[in-house]
């Protein structure tokens, strides 16, 4: 059963409230590190290696901004053993993305509390610099989003985050609990052993849970499948065919962003900068001659048809793709989309459960059998 430890705040004190609670985890030798939201020097915020506590008080760990998928992160500092106990502060679709490289073999919990948070959405990296710019802050976002769930003034939050049915990160040790705590208020929820171990030896009581979070979660998830199953109707009617498929990707320039950004496309070699695809001159004449032209770059619709076969079931729809393509192509709404069907033939979701193994890894007598014709 989930503890709650509830702490109050002064308006303009969250990110110190956080803070004192890092500090606190760290001081006592429950960790030796936080990675975790950081505000920068100049502007920006990014995911940032902590490892003394009087460092800790720029964070910012519900700024509305991932400039980078934090599993990518976490697989770097864990695919190894450090010897060192990392807290790392991730918001859901990071959680979901870290469990599929666990399982993958890229990413290790052993030496790892988890912490989670609840998550609004966030804003595309230019639209977060222009929310800094006009002096907000991560409080009066979280006031915005929590009144009405998407936005903060003229901006909105990505198409991404208005179509994840996750708020909450679940699969974690402890969690950060925004939605249904009521104004100036943060419950820390401890959801394993390792999290009730941490509380315990922070020395933090117990107390009851926020009444309304309950209701707060069913409310925003249920608006969030809503707008979620409408985007993928409205996406399957206008990309039904080779050719719809084809325009939408039409300003591919080939420059494998998408593939970089992706926290579950973790191959230290891609097939596509290979010599498998460095073709020479007198193959694209060939190629141009058959049609009379060839679109360049070519393999473009290629690329991406390998991408979906290659990540649909590891897919968690973070949104990355689209955020770091320079052409502005939404690619996240046709990854989601190829994911929620093969996803759901395997009755599998990504990052659900480290316990779950992922489909076409493991063998099942039966399985797919109107497909293989076997033989009961």
């Amino acid at each position: 059963m989930a503890h709650y430890t509830k702490l109050t705040f002064k308006q303009g004190k969250l990110n110190k409230t956080v803070a004192q609670l890092f500090k606190n985890l760290m001081e006592k030798g429950i960790v030796d590190a936080f990675l975790a939201p950081m505000a920068q020097p100049s502007k920006g915020v990014m995911q940032t290696l902590v490892t003394t506590a009087d460092q800790l008080d720029r964070l910012d760990v519900f700024a509305p901004v991932v400039p980078v998928n934090g599993a990518k992160l976490a697989s770097s500092l864990t695919r190894t053993p450090s010897g060192k106990k990392v807290a790392m502060v991730l918001r859901s679709c990071e959680v979901r993305a870290l469990v599929e490289l666990v399982k993958l073999k890229q990413a290790s919990l052993a030496d790892v509390l988890l912490i989670g948070m609840d998550c609004l959405g966030r804003y595309e990296n230019r639209d977060f610099l222009r929310f800094q710019e006009e002096q907000n802050s991560s409080e009066t976002f979280l006031e915005s989003a929590l009144g009405n769930g998407t936005h903060t003034g003229d901006m909105e939050i990505s198409d991404a985050c208005r179509i994840c049915e996750y708020p909450v990160a679940d699969s974690v040790d402890l969690r950060l609990c925004v939605i249904g705590a009521g104004t100036g208020n943060l419950y820390v929820e401890s959801l394993t052993p390792k999290g009730e171990k941490a509380i315990e030896d922070a020395g933090l009581e117990s107390d009851p849970p926020p009444p309304e979070r309950a209701r707060a979660v069913d409310q925003l998830t249920k608006q969030r499948i809503q707008a979620r199953d409408k985007r993928f109707e409205q996406y399957r009617a206008a990309v039904n065919t080779v050719e719809a498929l084809e325009d939408e990707l039409s300003g591919c320039i080939n420059c494998y962003n998408c593939r970089v950004a992706c926290p579950v496309c973790y191959c230290k070699e891609c097939v596509f900068v290979t010599d498998t695809f460095r073709h020479n001159g007198e193959q694209y004449l060939r190629w141009a001659d058959s049609r009379g032209n060839l679109k360049m770059p070519a393999d473009t619709t290629f690329y991406h048809l390998t991408r979906m076969a290659h990540i649909a079931l590891s897919c968690v729809g973070c949104g990355q793709c689209t955020s770091a393509c320079p052409n502005g192509i939404d690619l996240m709404p046709m990854f989601r989309t190829v994911a929620d069907k093969a996803q759901a033939r395997f009755d599998y979701r990504a990052g659900r459960s480290e316990d779950e193994p992922q489909p076409l890894t493991v063998f099942y007598d039966e399985e797919m059998t109107e497909v293989t014709g076997q033989v009961k």
